[in-house]
């Protein structure tokens, strides 16, 4: 009896087990719509709370939306912070932890309020006209430092004359006169210039501190005796045509009185006063005009003197320094081989690393992100992601060397889904034996006795690096039955300076040449079929994908989107039209044309012969969609297979909007369908 109660017992186990395996499905494409990340973690002074911005995706209104979420240092007590259905961000705490400053919509636009930790209560405390960025403490905890918009009138070249009363004319013209008058995401600039205000902690009025046509923005930090607010920004007379540039300044929070405190040419920026005030460190590089440049680490003194550079001994770009309590060293993010990091660095320039995974707030692409802060202690919370989970929020203590995850957001469905895994690759570049690192997803339950279909995913930028995070886009790939492999080769960030740089007046080069040999290097691993290879990309990946195609003919399908095709058409039509002269080819494009034709892809347009589908937003202001439409009308043509697939009302971000991400995803994957075995 006993023997067969055991038996009983036993299969009962090996059954809910099996029932476990089976309810586990494919991550499917409405799944992007659950999926919840991290984001702007921050920790108390203290260190015993934490509070951070939890954006989920609404089906219904696609769209995502963002509200503050609180928990205990020990992942206990996880709760929303407010009673308002509304997007709430940026919420910073108050120098002795008993209040929480923060940003959120309103009817009327955004707003700033405060959180009473002691209480629960919270309350507006602004009435503005425009939506505040960068809020900041005052050291005493009395006032709220920020940055704002103070609109200016268009300019008029005509005085029209007055409409018949109940006339119905034309909208009258919109006149500018101004460089950088739109951008992508944003569409056309409002007229005007950002200025830095003051307002009570408890509320009332704002005071305006800046003035002059600049724009004052940006991170921006107190003096410990409350006195000053530096800043960065171009003050300079050449200032707008000279846009590259900007300084590190103080303005005298009373007087209004403003004083620059360096005056290299390049950028100077993210400044933020050590905690004596006796030093700024800033982040800062002498402009080279190059295609890629290292943001490094500085220190000065607080009246500008003695600079000095304390991370030349690391060959990567720092971001969002914060010092440590003891003003005797700094923390900052790093990217290391598709790796955000955190690090420290000591005033005399000994680094080391204290975390790894940083990241997990780019939900489509596995692009970098994420943020971190401190307490007084040297507790460190940031956004933590790996390839199986996007942002969570984890906590690292001193001394400790792995972080603990206070938060699983995804956890209770995510454990439901079999997902692709994720296996870094290296192999040599044939050009000149340089190492190249990417990363293959296999499709869920991998046969390593089959070969698949290999989908490559380019990378945009192209300065910008693939990693090992997160990506709803590539695991539907891999979902859908595709070996999917993102590279990264030359010209990818987080390889040090000459590795990035190695496409300056060379774009598209070798770059093509990298991500073919780790092609071949996959092809010869016996896992791929090499009669069904894919190819896509957008952006700078699109760019890479039509230079792909236009090179060889071995991709049996191509999904080219959002794509320059034509350098000299595109540079003076983009959004960023100024900046690219020098740094991405010598000369502007009437100077230069054989150049700038020379590393175009349609001058290769007739080599194609791959089926091409062209996608692109509708209100594209970076790569317009005239670009698209020169491979589509091209190849309509030349009679290739091929279609034009527009997306309404997207910018850039192709994918912003959930539907948006999965329409992208799902036409990729029909027009590679089409063509496969």
């Amino acid at each position: 009896m006993k023997k067969t109660l055991i038996f009983i017992f036993s299969l009962l186990i090996y059954v809910g087990k099996v029932t476990a395996q089976e309810q586990k499905t494919t991550f499917k494409d409405l799944d992007v719509f659950k999926l919840q990340y991290a984001l702007d973690p921050q920790i108390s002074p203290n260190g015993d709370q934490v509070i951070y911005r939890r954006t989920k995706f609404d089906i219904m209104r696609d769209k995502s939306q963002g509200d503050l979420w609180i928990l205990k240092a020990d992942g206990s007590s996880h709760r929303k912070l407010t009673s308002r259905e509304a997007n709430e961000s940026a919420a910073r705490w108050s120098p002795n932890g008993d209040r929480i400053v923060f940003s959120s919509s309103t009817s009327e636009g955004t707003e700033i309020y405060m959180y009473w930790t002691q209480t629960g209560q919270f309350a507006k405390v602004s009435q503005l006209d425009r939506s505040p960025s960068s809020i900041t403490w005052s050291p005493d905890g009395k006032h709220i430092a920020f940055s704002m918009l103070v609109p200016q009138k268009s300019p008029v070249i005509a005085k029209l004359p007055p409409k018949p009363k109940g006339a119905k004319w034309a909208e009258k013209p919109r006149i500018t006169d101004r460089l950088k008058h739109e951008a992508d995401g944003q569409g056309y600039l409002e007229p005007g210039f950002s200025h830095l205000f003051v307002i009570p902690a408890d509320g009332g009025a704002p005071r305006q501190i800046t003035k002059g046509n600049f724009n004052h923005k940006g991170k921006l930090s107190w003096s410990p005796d409350g006195k000053y607010i530096i800043f960065s920004t171009n003050r300079n007379n050449d200032w707008e045509h000279n846009f590259v540039n900007s300084e590190i300044y103080k303005v005298d929070v009373s007087k209004g009185n403003i004083t620059a405190l360096t005056d290299r040419n390049g950028p100077d920026y993210s400044p933020i006063f050590s905690p004596d005030g006796s030093k700024i460190a800033f982040i800062s590089y002498e402009d080279k005009i190059q295609t890629y440049q290292l943001r490094q680490l500085h220190v000065m003194n607080k009246d500008g003197s003695n600079k000095k550079l304390i991370t030349s001994n690391l060959d990567r770009s720092i971001s969002n320094p914060i010092w440590d309590t003891k003003g005797t060293g700094l923390y900052f993010t790093y990217d290391d081989k598709g790796n955000t990091k955190i690090g420290y660095t000591t005033l005399s320039g000994k680094i080391t690393k204290i975390s790894d995974n940083v990241g997990g707030t780019s939900i489509g692409r596995p692009y970098a992100g994420g943020s971190f802060s401190t307490s007084k202690n040297g507790t460190i919370v940031y956004t933590h992601s790996r390839p199986d989970y996007p942002a969570n929020i984890a906590i690292q203590k001193p001394k400790e060397k792995t972080p603990t995850l206070l938060t699983r957001l995804n956890k209770n469905w995510l454990s439901y889904r079999e997902l692709g895994k994720v296996e870094e690759v290296w192999y040599k570049s044939s050009i000149d034996q340089r190492d190249i690192q990417g990363w293959i997803v296999k499709p869920p339950k991998y046969d390593s006795s089959k070969k698949y279909p290999l989908l490559v995913e380019n990378h945009g930028g192209p300065i910008l690096n693939y990693g090992d995070r997160f990506s709803a886009e590539m695991q539907l790939y891999a979902a859908a039955g595709y070996v999917v492999f993102y590279p990264n080769p030359r010209g990818s960030t987080s390889y040090g300076e000459e590795f990035g740089n190695l496409l300056y007046n060379n774009y598209p080069g070798q770059d093509y040449n990298d991500v073919m040999d780790g092609v071949d290097h996959l092809i010869k691993k016996s896992m791929i079929d090499e009669n069904q290879l894919y190819v896509t990309g957008g952006s700078a990946g699109g760019i890479m994908t039509a230079w792909m195609i236009g090179k060889n003919n071995r991709f049996k399908a191509a999904v080219v989107a959002k794509p320059v095709m034509n350098w000299i058409s595109k540079t003076l039509v983009a959004d960023n039209y100024y900046g690219y002269a020098n740094y991405r080819y010598p000369g502007q494009p009437w100077e230069n044309m054989e150049t700038y034709w020379k590393f175009s892809p349609i001058s290769l347009v007739g080599n194609i012969q791959t089926p091409t589908m062209v996608m692109v937003g509708m209100n594209d202001l970076r790569t317009p969609p005239s670009e698209a439409k020169q491979l589509y009308h091209a190849l309509k043509i030349r009679k290739i297979e091929t279609v034009l697939v527009e997306i309404p009302g997207a910018y850039h971000g192709i994918a912003k909007r959930p539907s948006q991400l999965i329409t992208k995803i799902a036409h990729t994957l029909a027009w590679f369908e089409k063509y496969r075995k």
